[in-house]
Parts: C-alpha cells; sequence; structure tokens
C-alpha cells in the first residue's frame, strides 16, 4: 500500500491527469506505432510477399561486394556498409565521411541495391540521409517505423518531440503509481457488474497497474533514443572533443589501431561472415568494412542476442586476412557497465531479444498502454463533461485520433497491397494515410461523436477481416508457398488480422452505451 497525505495525492492526481491530457494523444501515437515497428519486420515481409528466409549474408557475398568495386569511384572506397534490404537480398554502401557547416558528420556515397542473383537492380548516389529511404517493396514498415520514431517531423524536432513524450510517459507512469492507495488490491480489482463508467476505470487503473514496468522501460530507453544523438551527442562532443563529433564518435565506436594505408586487397567475406555466425549464434544484421582496400582494413558484423541473451554482440576482423581480431562492446574499446547498459537500450524498446515470444509480449503490453492512454482520457473527459462544455472539442479529438489513427493506418496498408504491385507504394502509402486522416477530421464537424466513434470502428474491424483478402487478391503468395519456405510471418499476420477483426466486430456487437450512468459517476468525489 502506497500512503501520501491528502495535499500531496491530490497534487499527484492533478499531475497524472494533465501529464495525460497535453501530450495524451501524440503519446498514444507513437506508442500504438510502436506496437506496429515491433513487428516491422514481419509486416514487412507479410506486405510485400517475401517468402526468403535465409539471410543475405548466409548466401555468398564476397563475389557481389568485389563485382561493385570497378563501377565505384575511387573517391567513394573509404568505407563500406553492407545490410538486408527487400526479401533478403543485399545493399551495399560505399562512402567517405564529410562534415556539415555546422560540424555534424554525414557520409555520402554510392548505394547499390541488388536482387536476389547478385545484380544491381539499383544505383543511387549522394549523402547518406539523401538515398535512403523508403523503397517500393518495404514503404509500409517504413512508414510504421519512421511514425513511431520521429512522428515524421524533420530532424531533430521529430526525435526531440518523441523524447519529450518519453519524459510524459514517465512522469503519468510515476505519478499513477503514487495516487494507488491500494496497489495491490487495484491490481485484482474489476467490477463486471458495476456503473459502466466504474468498470472502465477498473480497468484503466489494472491496465495501468499491470503495465508499469513496461511503461518504465518504454518511457526510458525512448527518451535515451531521442536525445542520445539530438542532445548527449553534442554535448558531449563540446565538452570533450571541441565540438569534434567524428573525434567522439571514432573515440566511442571506432576501432583504434596503426593506421596503414598500404594498398591491400580485402580479405574473404564470406569466411568471415561464415565465421562470425558460428561465434555469435547467428548471421550478421549488419557488416561494416574501414578504411577499405588497404592493410590496415577492419570488418566488423553486427547481431542479435544469443538465445537467453539480452545483449548484442559485436565481432571485429582484421580486414586483409579475414582473420577474428576480438568481440568488441557496442560502446568503447572494452566491456563497462555503461556500454552495456546502453547495448540493450534498443533490445528493450523494440522487444526483440527472444525473438516472437518477446515481440508478441511487448505488443501485448504497448496494446495495454494504448489502452490505458485512452481510458484514462475519456475517464478524465467524463468527470467533467457537466461543468465544461467547451471540452466538446477535446473529446471529439480522443475519438479520432484514438480510433482515426488505427483506422488510416489500416487504409495506407490497404494502398501499399494495392499500389506496390504498380510500383507506385512509396507515394500512395502515406498519402493515403493522410487522406485518411482528412477525411476523419471532416467527419468530425458532420457526425455526433458518438456515430464516428461508431463508423471508426467499424471500418478498422472490416479492414482488419478484408487486409488478407486484398493481399491475396493483388498477387500476394499463399499459405502453401509462404509455409513451403518456412516463412511464418505470412499467415501469422493474416490470422492476426481476422482475430483483430472478429474481437473487434464482437466488441461492437456487444456493446454497451457508453454514457449510461456516466452523469452518476460525474458527481462522485475524485480520489
Amino acid at each position: 500500500m502506497i500512503h501520501l497525505p491528502k495535499e500531496e495525492t491530490k497534487l499527484m492526481v492533478a499531475v497524472h491527469g494533465w501529464s495525460g491530457i497535453v501530450l495524451g494523444l501524440l503519446l498514444y501515437a507513437v506508442v500504438l506505432t510502436g506496437m506496429a515497428a515491433v513487428f516491422a519486420e514481419e509486416i514487412g515481409a507479410w506486405s510485400a510477399g517475401h517468402v526468403e528466409t535465409r539471410s543475405a549474408f548466409e548466401k555468398p557475398i564476397d563475389a557481389q561486394v568485389r563485382a561493385l568495386i570497378p563501377r565505384t569511384p575511387a573517391e567513394f572506397r573509404d568505407d563500406v556498409n553492407a545490410f538486408e534490404i527487400g526479401d533478403h537480398n543485399l545493399g551495399v554502401f560505399f562512402h567517405r565521411h564529410e562534415l556539415k557547416p555546422n560540424g555534424e558528420p554525414v557520409d555520402r556515397g554510392v548505394y547499390y541495391q541488388l536482387d536476389a542473383a547478385g545484380n544491381v537492380q539499383k544505383e543511387l548516389r549522394g549523402k547518406g540521409e539523401e538515398v535512403f529511404g523508403p523503397r517500393n517493396d518495404d514503404a509500409l514498415s517504413s512508414f510504421l517505423v519512421d511514425t513511431h520514431v520521429r512522428l515524421h517531423l524533420p530532424n531533430p524536432w521529430g526525435l526531440l518531440l518523441t523524447g519529450v513524450l518519453g519524459l510524459a510517459m514517465l512522469v503519468a507512469a510515476i505519478s499513477g503509481l503514487l495516487i494507488h492507495r491500494h496497489l495491490f488490491k487495484d491490481i485484482f480489482t474489476l467490477r463486471r457488474k458495476a456503473n459502466p463508467v466504474l468498470v472502465d476505470r477498473d480497468r484503466h487503473s489494472v491496465a495501468g497497474t499491470w503495465s508499469l514496468p513496461f511503461a518504465f522501460i518504454l518511457a526510458f530507453t525512448g527518451s535515451f533514443f531521442s536525445f542520445f544523438g539530438t542532445v548527449g551527442v553534442p554535448i558531449v562532443a563540446m565538452a570533450a572533443f571541441g565540438g569534434d563529433q567524428v573525434a567522439l564518435s571514432e573515440a566511442v565506436f571506432g576501432n583504434p589501431g596503426k593506421p596503414d594505408p598500404t594498398p591491400k586487397a580485402i580479405g574473404n567475406l564470406d569466411r568471415i561472415t561464415a565465421d562470425a555466425a558460428k561465434r555469435a549464434g547467428g548471421a550478421p544484421t549488419f557488416m561494416t568494412i574501414e578504411h577499405f582496400g588497404r592493410a590496415d582494413a577492419v570488418v566488423t558484423t553486427f547481431h542479435m542476442p544469443k538465445a537467453g541473451d539480452i545483449e548484442p554482440s559485436t565481432l571485429v576482423y582484421k580486414g586483409a586476412t579475414g582473420e577474428f581480431d576480438r568481440a568488441k562492446p557496442s560502446i568503447g574499446t572494452r566491456p563497462s557497465a555503461g556500454g552495456t547498459l546502453a547495448a540493450i537500450m534498443g533490445p528493450l524498446h523494440f522487444g526483440n531479444f527472444a525473438g516472437v515470444l518477446s515481440k508478441a509480449v511487448w505488443f501485448g503490453l504497448g496494446f495495454a498502454m494504448c489502452y490505458v492512454t485512452l481510458t484514462g482520457l475519456r475517464l478524465w473527459l467524463v468527470r467533467r463533461r457537466e461543468g465544461a462544455r467547451s471540452l466538446d472539442w477535446l473529446e471529439r479529438a480522443t475519438t479520432v485520433v484514438g480510433f482515426g489513427l488505427p483506422f488510416a493506418l489500416l487504409v495506407c496498408a490497404a494502398a501499399f497491397l494495392v499500389t506496390m504491385p504498380l510500383g507506385t507504394a512509396v507515394f500512395w502509402t502515406p498519402t493515403s494515410f493522410v487522406a485518411a486522416c482528412l477525411v476523419t477530421i471532416a467527419a468530425a464537424f458532420v457526425l455526433s461523436n458518438a456515430r464516428l466513434d461508431r463508423a471508426l470502428q467499424i471500418g478498422m474491424a472490416v479492414l482488419l477481416v478484408a487486409l488478407p483478402f486484398v493481399r491475396f487478391a493483388t498477387g500476394g503468395p499463399g499459405w502453401g508457398p509462404a509455409l513451403a519456405t518456412g516463412e511464418l510471418a505470412i499467415p501469422a499476420v493474416d490470422l492476426a488480422l481476422w482475430f483483430g477483426g472478429g474481437w473487434a466486430l464482437w466488441n461492437l456487437l456487444g456493446q454497451r452505451h457508453e454514457d449510461r450512468g456516466a452523469d452518476d459517476f460525474a458527481l462522485q468525489p475524485a480520489e
């Protein structure tokens, strides 16, 4: 049990309420898109019809990378990044490091997108921020991730905003914990036959209490990612490196060693990836080659956490010979508690440290957070409905965002499935999302809030059920070909959508009138 003096309890209630009201809808948007971002890889495979299950690094890449050398200008052969794109194909970025006028580092070079046969499918030249963007086959998953990370706002403002939202979640979580007088009792209290508003309050309390640990983790790691590059790096660079962010990056992430610019061919990359897969328990997800074509070349492979572990692994190889050098901490040159903490931020935030199981848990907890945010807003509004008619705009905004946002995301998923075979998904995916949002906002001015609420829920249910059929009708692979190659994401996402649509339809059929009994609840004194 938590006991606070009466005045402090009132203060915590006010802090809890207003922290949710001021930034609640934006926080809801970030958490909702974060739920989808957890399964971005699976959604990408499902939506684009990818059936290849072998990593690009489990296939020969050495010849493919060497074939790109003659067509790459010498000025861009300083460093190389290799990573997966599309249906487990290879992307290769030859580049050099430059500085923007403000001293911020940037990479400029040539980005090659290879097909399954290793042939160049597309070649892009320019800065990293210019050449890396959504492709036709991953426009949907890229859109979901970018919405979650920075709400499609320009850098650094999008990251700063999501960082502030993370701090707001921390405030709401801590104040919510403090105002629970009977914390352990509230975890299990569900008065199913009580006033509908009391039932909603119990559900809000139970969902919020059970998801408190997740809220702390999500808020802390999200704020870390948002502020690390936008605030932390410039401040540390200014304090310790005279503002030189490149020097900071080399000190923290680099591989220090004696320079040797003697020209020398790179070692066999296939042997490196095979050895790295054995040592790390899985194929690399990313590979970098520093000082490409020199005797002091260094190859670094990055891997997901091993089974039973939460920290990703990083392996370093001597580039000229392909010999294993050492396992390297993600941060710094030697193991440290701070480096380990920074390394596990990604797995903790996205829940990808134990495969599909941890992702499913993170998805469920994210759903609980969305439910807590939405019901919290509605309960706050119910208490003030009689005394503040001017808050009708906020009630409508809550409906527009609460149900309009998932509706718009489902619309853009349908648009992606239709336009991806036409090669125009990069344009129509965000365009359809914006159009759906505008239609929802316009409907809010025409329909009553209750009718708008129901219309959006019906639209969501219909789209959830229809999306697997749209995918198949637009040329997506059936379950047979997917299962034959071991790609379980396609049938799994289909089933999840049907389950979600069925649950939404069942909820609509059994839905009780929300306003029944709200007046009596509004007259009760606040805790």
